[in-house]
C-alpha cells in the first residue's frame, strides 16, 4: 500500500485513501477480481486506474461513451500519465498510429468501447499484449432489467475465459440486489470480491412538490442559484426545447439537449456545459451518463423518473465535488399518467412491464413519502440508515398528515359511479357540484357523489386523487383515454375497514426555502474577488490546453487553496488534488494570484468570457448587463469587441429585424474605402437602436473585410 499512497499523492495530489478505496486497490493490484458499488462522485476512477499504474501492462478501461473516455483520457494526460481512447471518431491513420504506440509500450491506459473491444481483431491484437487489468465501468448496463442496458456488454464475459489471469473489476454506482446478481453472472465474476459501499450522498439537499405552475416553481428554485452550473431533466424533447427557451428569456444561459438534435449540436452543446461555467444543461436522459463535471450544483427534475434507478443517477450528477447541492424536482399526476401510457405501450413481456411498473411505483412512494427521503431512497437499495437525515424537504421543513378517510371515500364513489373513464378534470366538477355542459352530457349532476365534496376547494381534490394513484388506490385506464379506475386494493377502505391518512402539500412560499447549495453561498462575500480571479486563471489555462476547466482543478481544490492561503510551493503541494504535474504546470500561476499579484486583469478575463457565454445562450444586452452588474452601454462594447475577434456572430449578439440590419449595413457601406466611423451615422439611427448596435454591426463588418 506505501507504492499506493505514494503514486495516489504524487500523480492525483491526494493525501489518503477515502472509504473502500484502499481494500479495492489492493485486490485489484494483487491480481483478483472485483465488483464495486460506490455512489456518483465516490472516487469510482481512482479504484482502478492507482492499481492500472501499480501493475505492469496495459490497463484496459471499458467505457460506454465517446465524452466519458475523452474526459478521463483528457484528465490522465494533464496528471502525465499517458492515456488513450479507441473510438469511432478516429481516422483508420491515428487508429494505427494508437496500435504503434501500445505496441511499444508508450501507452498506460487503453479506454474503449465495449462494442469494439468484443470484435475479434481488437481480441486477438489484445493476446498479443501484456495487460495488467481490465475495468468495466458503468457495469450495470449489462442488466437487462436496467435502465441503461447496453447489448454490447453481455458479450464482456469471454475475457475471463481469453484472459484467465488478467484481474477484472467492475464498476457501478446504481445496483439493485437483482443487477448485482446479473453483474456476476453475465460478467463470469464469481470469484470476484464485492465492495458495497453507501449510497448515500450526503452533500445533496432533496426536495419534492407538487406541480402548481412548474416553470414558475422552477424560477423561484434558480433565483438563489444564479452563476451555478445545473442540469434540467424534461421528458420530451419538446418540453426539453421549450424549457431552455424560456429560461434563457428570464436571463438563465440555457442549452438544450435531446437525441433529436443534430449530432454536431448535441456535441457542441456538451463541451460547451463542461468547459463553461454556470451553464444550464436543459436535458432528457439522453443527456447525463458520463457527465464528469464535478460542479453541478443542482439537478431538476420538471417530470418524473420512471424509477428510483433512474432519479438516484440522475441526481447524482450534482455535487460530484463533494460541496453543497440540490436534487428538486416538481411533479404532478400528469406526469404519472403519461409514463404509465408510455410502459403500457412499450415493447416487451408482461413479466418485464411488471417489474417496470414496480419500479415507478416505488418512485411514486418516494414522492409521496413522509418520513425521511433519504432513509426511504437508500431502504430501495437495501441500506438502511438509522437516523432521518436532517438533510431533506422533509426533514427541514415536517411533514404535515390528515385524515383523508371520507374524502378519499367520496374520490372512489366519484370515480365508480361515473362509470371508471374519466380524467381528474371532470370527477373535480362532479364533487364540486359544478353544473357545466360536460357534466349535463352524461347527465352526472344527478349522482348521489354531486356536489358532495364542498369541504375541499380543487387544488386538494387534485392533491387527493395523485396520492390515490400513488398509493395504488387508483389507477389509470390505460385502455381508454387515460382516465380514472378502482383498483382491488380499494376495496378495504371503501368497506370502512381501514382509514387512511395522506401528506398535506406546503404552501408553495414554504416549500421554497433555499437549502444553502448554491456556489456563490459556498464563498464569503469578502473571498469573492479572489474566488473569481481564481476561476478566471483556471478558465485562461483551461483554454490555452483545451480542457474543460475542472481538468485543472475542481472547485473543491481552488476552494482549500482559497481558505489555506498557500504561500509557497511547498504548502501549495498540501493542497488536496495537487500533484506533482500539476504543482509543476500550475503552481506559480495560482500563487501569484492568491498573493494579489495577478488579480485585476484575470476577472476582466472571466467577464469577457462570461459575456459570450451568454450571448451564446441567447441573452439580450439589457440582461447580460443585469447578470453581470454592468451598464448596458459596456455590454455593447464588449460585444462589439467579441465581433471583432470572431467569438461571436452578429446573430449571436443582437436580435434585430432582418430590414432595419440591412438599413444599417448599408448606411456604412455607402462610401468607397474604409467604413466610416459609428459617429458619422449615428444621428441617422437616434432614437431606433441603441449606438451600442452601431458599433456591433461596424465590428462585424469590419470582420467580414479583413477575411
Amino acid at each position: 500500500m506505501s507504492a499506493a499512497l505514494r503514486i495516489l499523492k504524487d500523480v492525483f495530489g491526494y493525501d489518503a485513501f477515502r472509504g473502500k478505496q484502499a481494500a479495492i486497490i489492493e485486490r485489484v493490484a494483487a491480481g483478483g477480481d472485483a465488483l464495486v458499488l460506490m455512489p456518483t462522485g465516490g472516487g469510482k476512477s481512482l479504484c482502478f486506474q492507482v492499481p492500472g499504474l501499480l501493475r505492469e501492462g496495459l490497463a484496459v478501461v471499458v467505457s460506454p461513451l465517446i465524452a466519458l473516455m475523452e474526459d478521463q483520457v483528457s484528465t490522465l494526460d494533464e496528471l502525465g500519465v499517458a492515456a488513450v481512447a479507441l473510438n469511432s471518431t478516429l481516422s483508420n491513420d491515428e487508429q494505427r498510429d494508437i496500435a504503434e504506440r501500445i505496441r511499444r509500450g508508450e501507452i498506460k491506459f487503453l479506454y474503449v468501447a465495449p462494442e469494439r473491444l468484443v470484435q475479434p481483431r481488437m481480441l486477438a491484437f489484445l493476446q498479443g499484449l501484456q495487460i495488467g487489468l481490465f475495468a468495466i465501468d458503468e457495469a450495470h448496463c449489462v442488466s437487462q432489467w436496467g435502465h441503461d442496458f447496453r447489448p454490447e456488454y453481455l458479450q464482456l464475459g469471454q475475457l475471463a475465459e481469453l484472459f484467465p489471469h488478467v484481474p477484472r473489476i467492475a464498476l457501478t454506482a446504481t445496483a439493485d440486489m437483482r443487477t448485482r446478481e446479473e453483474i456476476v453472472q453475465r460478467l463470469h465474476l464469481e470469484n470476484a470480491e464485492r465492495f458495497l459501499s453507501s449510497f448515500d450522498r450526503p452533500n445533496i439537499f432533496y426536495r419534492i412538490l407538487p406541480k402548481d405552475q412548474p416553470r414558475k416553481q422552477l424560477l423561484a428554485f434558480l433565483t438563489a442559484r444564479k452563476g451555478d452550473a445545473g442540469i434540467v431533466y424534461c421528458l420530451s424533447r419538446k418540453k426539453v426545447e421549450e424549457v431552455a427557451e424560456f429560461l434563457s428569456g428570464q436571463g438563465y444561459p440555457a442549452l438544450p439537449y435531446h437525441a433529436g438534435l443534430p449530432n454536431e449540436l448535441r456535441a457542441y452543446n456538451q463541451k460547451r456545459f463542461l468547459n463553461e461555467e454556470g451553464l444550464i444543461m436543459v436535458a432528457t436522459i439522453a443527456f447525463g451518463m458520463g457527465i464528469d463535471k464535478p460542479n453541478v450544483r443542482f439537478v431538476a427534475h420538471l417530470d418524473l423518473p420512471k424509477s428510483l434507478e433512474a432519479y438516484y443517477q440522475e441526481t447524482g450528477r450534482a455535487g460530484r465535488d463533494g460541496l453543497p447541492a440540490d436534487a428538486w424536482m416538481a411533479y404532478g399526476l400528469q406526469d404519472v399518467i403519461f409514463l404509465k401510457q408510455m410502459l403500457s405501450n412499450s415493447e416487451g413481456d408482461e413479466r418485464h412491464k411488471r417489474v417496470e411498473q414496480h419500479k415507478l411505483d416505488a418512485m411514486l412512494a418516494l414522492c409521496e413519502e413522509t418520513r425521511c427521503r433519504r432513509q426511504a431512497l437508500l431502504a430501495y437499495f437495501d441500506e438502511e440508515l438509522p437516523q432521518p437525515c436532517g438533510h431533506c424537504d422533509n426533514c427541514i421543513d415536517g411533514v404535515q398528515t390528515w385524515d383523508a378517510t371520507e374524502p378519499a371515500r367520496q374520490a372512489l364513489s366519484a370515480i365508480y359511479r361515473s362509470g371508471q373513464r374519466y380524467g381528474v378534470g371532470h370527477l373535480v366538477d362532479i364533487l364540486l357540484g359544478r353544473e357545466n355542459e360536460k357534466i349535463r352530457a352524461p347527465g352526472h349532476q344527478h349522482l348521489t357523489v354531486f356536489g358532495m365534496g364542498k369541504a375541499l376547494n380543487e387544488g386538494e381534490w387534485r392533491t387527493l386523487f395523485r396520492q390515490l394513484v400513488a398509493r395504488g388506490l387508483a389507477d389509470v385506464d390505460l385502455d381508454g383515454y387515460g382516465g380514472l379506475r378502482l383498483s382491488d386494493s380499494c376495496r378495504p377502505l371503501l368497506r370502512g375497514e381501514v382509514t387512511l391518512q395522506l401528506r398535506r402539500d406546503l404552501k408553495p412560499q414554504q416549500a421554497a426555502k433555499a437549502s444553502g447549495s448554491s456556489a456563490s453561498q459556498l464563498v464569503r462575500i469578502e473571498e469573492r474577488e479572489q474566488w473569481e480571479a481564481l476561476r478566471s486563471l483556471r478558465r485562461k489555462l483551461a483554454e490555452e490546453h483545451s480542457v474543460p476547466p475542472y481538468v485543472i482543478f475542481p472547485d473543491s481544490t481552488l476552494l482549500e487553496m482559497l481558505r489555506s492561503k498557500p504561500a509557497s510551493l511547498s504548502d501549495m503541494a498540501q493542497v488536496s488534488g495537487v500533484g506533482a504535474r500539476k504543482l509543476e504546470r500550475y503552481g506559480e500561476a495560482f500563487l501569484e494570484v492568491l498573493n494579489g499579484a495577478a488579480e485585476a486583469p484575470q476577472v476582466v478575463v472571466d467577464l469577457r468570457h462570461e459575456l459570450v457565454s451568454l450571448a451564446r445562450a441567447g441573452m439580450t444586452p439589457l440582461q447580460i448587463a443585469a447578470q453581470l452588474k454592468c451598464t448596458e452601454k459596456n455590454v455593447y462594447s464588449l460585444l462589439a469587441e467579441a465581433i471583432g475577434r470572431q467569438q461571436l456572430s452578429l446573430e449571436q449578439a443582437l436580435d434585430l429585424p432582418d430590414d432595419l440590419l440591412g438599413e444599417i449595413q448599408d448606411a456604412f457601406l455607402d462610401g468607397e474605402g474604409e467604413l466610416p466611423a459609428v459617429a458619422a451615422i449615428a444621428e441617422q439611427f437616434a432614437g431606433r437602436v441603441p449606438e451600442g448596435v452601431l458599433y456591433c454591426v461596424r465590428a462585424a463588418l469590419q470582420a467580414e473585410f479583413e477575411v
